[in-house]
Parts: structure tokens; C-alpha cells; sequence
């Protein structure tokens, strides 16, 4: 599983592009506006995390895990739009877990990694990237988990929290690219329009299968990891679900 991992973030093919939006790629009063949006929800996520470490240090290592989750489904990349692509985002499992604010800094971490180490996306646009990966998905996710696990159907739950983060990831980044790019007839709406559609080829099937392994990874925890989902008061036993998730 180590060595398969490895060759999917290391050894695979890298596109001119890479991953996200591409070093350079927006103008800079784009890129410096969502730097600015950003970071509030960066700043707030560093509160959240330092508070769920301090009240349960043994999550260190969950967190962790699903820190690495999401850097190794995001660097699963398929060329899309120019300029961008289409790849996995893995945000929905800590989200579930930690809640959306301790995903705007794992995701925001993850992608300055990636940034640095992989040349996947950019420094000058990690605020875009950001945004729309780790925090609208995140945000997305923790909704959509949440009104559905209140019906007692959590694997549903899981499943559509994590294939509707990716898919609201692509549309806020098709409207990134659009509003730095807008189409020279039909303005925004126009380009809108273009990028989603053109995302839309990989990126449903790529938000479904997404869905389906973080189940799979849920499963998984439902057998070896009760401890830390009874500390974070998901663990779902027979029809009994505590949908408390830790902020």
C-alpha cells in the first residue's frame, strides 16, 4: 500500500500544469484577494485543531492520518482546464472527523506542501486553492454529513458529504477561473460555463469514486479505530449514531 502510494504521488506522469491553479496562473489582484479570504479561516482552523489536540492528544495520530489522506487523493491528478485539472480532493474524511475548520489548515497544509515538494499548484495561488479545497469543500461536506447522519444513515452520509466536497471544490475554482478569465463574449457566465463543463468529463466520476473509497476508509475505522470515533462521539453502532462532530 506504501510502495502504490508512492508511485501515485511521485511517479506518475506530471502535466505542464500540475495540479490546482498553477503557479502564476492568476493575476495578482485575484491571487492576493483570495489570500485575503483565506487566511481568517486558516487562523480559525489553528484555534480548532489546538483545542481538539489539548483535549484529546491521542487524536494526534488520527488527525495525522487523515492529514495524509487528503495530500495522497489530491495529488491523484488528471489533466483538465488549462491551467488546472481534475484530481480527488480527500477533504471529506477529516471534515467528518475534525470539522471544517481543522480542515482549512490540514487542506491549507497539504497544499503548500504539495506547492513546495511537487510543483502541484502554486505559493502565489495556494490562497485560491485554499479556498476552494479546503475550505468550501470542507464546509460543504460538514453540512451535508450532518443533515444526513441525523436520519441514522451514516455510510449515506459519508459517502455524499465526501462526493459533494469534490464536486463544490470544482465549481468554486470554475468560478476563480472565470471571474479572472472572463469570456471575451458572455463575460463570466460564459467562461463559467466552459470551465465547468470541461471539469465535468473527469471530475464527476473522479467525485463518485471519491465517495466510495472514503467509505471504505470509514469502514475501516468503524473496525480498528472505535476508540477515537467514540472520542469524537461518531462511532455508529447497530441503528444508535451520535453525529457529534468536535469543532
Amino acid at each position: 500500500m506504501v510502495g502504490l502510494s508512492s508511485y501515485l504521488v511521485v511517479g506518475s506522469p506530471t502535466p505542464a500544469h500540475a495540479m490546482h491553479i498553477a503557479e502564476g496562473y492568476l493575476p495578482v489582484q485575484w491571487a492576493v484577494f483570495w489570500w485575503i479570504v483565506a487566511i481568517p479561516f486558516f487562523l480559525l482552523g489553528l484555534r480548532s485543531i489546538d483545542r481538539i489536540t489539548k483535549a484529546h492528544p491521542e487524536l494526534k495520530l488520527l488527525l495525522a492520518l487523515a492529514g495524509a489522506f487528503t495530500f495522497v487523493l489530491s495529488a491523484l491528478k488528471i489533466p483538465s482546464v488549462n491551467g488546472s485539472s481534475s484530481h480527488p480532493t480527500g477533504t471529506g474524511l477529516g471534515t467528518i472527523l475534525f470539522g471544517p475548520m481543522a480542515m482549512s489548515v490540514m487542506g491549507g497544509l497539504v497544499l503548500l506542501f504539495q506547492a513546495i515538494l511537487l510543483a502541484h499548484g502554486g505559493l502565489t495561488t495556494l490562497g485560491a486553492n485554499a479556498f476552494s479545497m479546503a475550505i468550501v469543500g470542507p464546509l460543504v461536506a460538514y453540512v451535508v454529513y450532518n443533515a444526513i447522519a441525523k436520519t441514522g444513515h451514516q455510510k449515506i452520509a459519508v459517502f455524499l458529504a465526501s462526493m459533494l466536497e469534490d464536486l463544490c471544490t470544482y465549481l468554486v475554482t470554475a468560478v476563480q477561473l472565470a471571474l479572472a478569465f472572463p469570456a471575451a463574449q458572455g463575460g463570466f457566465m460564459a467562461a463559467f460555463v466552459k470551465f465547468v463543463g470541461v471539469f465535468a468529463i473527469t471530475q464527476i466520476p473522479l467525485a463518485i469514486s471519491e465517495g466510495l473509497l472514503t467509505v471504505l476508509v470509514w469502514n475501516w475505522l468503524q473496525d480498528y479505530g472505535q476508540q477515537e470515533l467514540k472520542t469524537l462521539g461518531l462511532f455508529q453502532k447497530g441503528n444508535n449514531l451520535d453525529a457529534k462532530i468536535i469543532n
